[in-house]
């Protein structure tokens, strides 16, 4: 039997890794200004429809979007607005490795 802080290791592993992608992290950041059905994601976002469905069901399936349907329409919308903590998180992380390589390359 799978320990209680195990499943949650392994749930926690299973949300980072739906959000590490690129185009994963386009579409959550592009929900956060509102909800949007999947005819509007593709273009905004620059992917072509199949592949945005592929990353659109990773990040449903882990609980990181929401969807319904509106006649043909399917809208997606960001599920717990938590996740834009992390990606504010990996930013700042990001953006403290770059200044830490200008630091070093500043002292050759």
């Amino acid at each position: 039997m799978v320990k209680t802080q195990d499943r949650l290791t392994e749930m926690k592993a299973e949300i980072l890794t739906a959000i590490a992608h690129p185009n994963r992290i386009k579409i959550i950041e592009y929900l956060q200004k509102d909800v949007y059905c999947n005819c509007e994601l593709a273009p905004a976002i620059g992917l072509e429809q199949s592949n945005l469905s592929r990353h659109l069901k990773i990040l449903t399936h882990a609980g990181i979007l929401t969807s319904w349907k509106e006649g043909l329409k399917v809208n997606f919308k960001v599920a717990d607005p938590r996740v834009f903590k992390i990606l504010e998180y990996a930013e700042s992380l990001a953006r403290t490795e770059v200044e830490s390589t200008l630091e070093l390359l500043e002292q050759i």
